[in-house]
């Protein structure tokens, strides 16, 4: 059991990578929004999805 907020998975038919429009695939282990098409990754804090290009990880 973990004390971090619980990311709500139907918040992923709603969301696209703001750079691609593309959407996104949730990666739970590292609590990250990915997105393929624009090789980031987005922070999920709190249970937030942080969904700023500055904010978002670069991926290969």
């Amino acid at each position: 059991m973990t004390d971090r907020p619980e990311f709500d998975r139907r918040m992923l038919e709603a969301l696209v990578c703001p750079l691609t429009q593309a959407p996104l695939k949730y990666d739970a282990e590292r609590q990250e929004l990915i997105s393929t098409s624009g090789k980031l990754a987005f922070p999920i804090r709190e249970g937030i999805p942080i969904m700023l290009v500055d904010e978002a990880r670069e991926i290969g």
